[in-house]
C-alpha cells in the first residue's frame, strides 16, 4: 500500500472511531479527499486505495486534472470560491458545488449546466460563526435562499457547508458545529414540503483537525486533505 493509501486508511479509522463514539453508523459519514494542489498521480493513488470523491479549490487546475482522470469513475466537488466569470467551469465539469452563497451564482450555475448532465449537487456555504475572513451566508439568510435554489432547474439542493474559524479545544469546536447542525435541521424542517428539498441530506463540515467534533455534532461529509496527501505544494495558479 502506498503512503497515500496508508494515510487514507488512517483517516477512515478516525472516522470509524468517531462514529462509534457518537453512536452513528459509519455509513452515515462520507469522506471527501481534498486534492487541491496535488497532481493527477496523487489522485490515482488515492483511487487505487478506494477513494472516489475529491474536492478541489482552484478551478483551472481542477479542470485539467478532471480531464486527465476521465478514465476513472470519480466524483468531483468544487469546495473553493466561485467567481462569476468562472462559474461555467463548475457547471460544465463538476458534480458538486459546496460554496454557493447567492441566488445570482445559483442562477448562473443553473443556466450554464447542460441538460445532458445530471443536476449539479449544491450546498449553501454558511459563515456559521461570523468569521471575518470566511465567505458564506449569515445563518439568518439561509432558509430563504435554500427555498429559492431548490426551485432552480438543473440543480439539486443537497445541504449546507461550513468552514468555522479554528477553535482552541474540542468542546469549542463541537459547540460551533452543533450550531451548524441546528441550522441544518431548521432549514430541512421548513422546506420539508417542497419537492426541491427532497434530497436535503448533506452537512459538509469538519476537516483534518476537527473531524471528530464535526461527526459528533452530525456532519455527513468531512473534507480531509493534509492527513491524506501530506503538506501541500504551492498552487500552480489562482482560480
Amino acid at each position: 500500500m502506498t503512503t497515500i493509501g496508508n494515510d487514507l486508511q488512517g483517516v477512515r479509522e478516525r472516522i470509524a472511531t468517531a462514529c462509534a463514539q457518537a453512536g452513528r453508523d459509519i455509513g452515515s459519514v462520507s469522506l471527501l479527499a481534498v486534492s487541491k494542489t496535488f497532481d493527477a498521480g496523487a489522485v490515482r493513488e488515492a483511487y487505487a486505495a478506494g477513494q472516489t470523491a475529491f474536492g478541489e479549490n482552484y478551478l483551472q487546475e481542477a479542470v485539467e486534472k478532471i480531464a486527465a482522470l476521465r478514465d476513472l469513475p470519480l466524483t468531483w466537488h468544487c469546495i473553493g470560491p466561485i467567481q462569476s466569470n468562472k462559474s461555467r467551469l463548475v457547471a460544465e465539469h463538476f458534480d458538486w458545488a459546496h460554496t454557493v452563497a447567492s441566488l445570482r451564482l445559483a442562477q448562473r450555475l443553473s443556466d450554464q449546466r447542460s441538460p445532458a448532465l445530471p443536476p449539479l449537487q449544491i450546498c449553501l456555504q454558511v459563515n456559521i460563526d461570523g468569521g471575518p475572513n470566511k465567505s458564506g451566508l449569515a445563518p439568518e439568510e439561509v432558509q430563504a435562499l435554500a427555498l429559492q435554489v431548490a426551485r432552480l432547474p438543473r440543480l439539486q439542493l443537497r445541504g449546507l457547508m461550513t468552514i468555522p474559524e479554528p477553535q482552541p479545544d474540542f468542546a469549542s469546536a463541537l459547540a460551533v458545529h452543533q450550531r451548524s447542525r441546528a441550522l441544518f435541521d431548521t432549514v430541512a424542517a421548513a422546506g420539508g414540503g417542497d419537492p426541491g428539498m427532497a434530497r436535503f441530506d448533506t452537512l459538509s463540515m469538519g476537516m483534518t483537525g476537527d473531524l471528530e467534533a464535526a461527526i459528533l455534532a452530525g456532519s455527513t461529509m468531512v473534507r480531509v486533505g493534509s492527513a491524506i496527501f501530506g503538506g501541500r505544494p504551492p498552487a500552480r495558479r489562482p482560480g
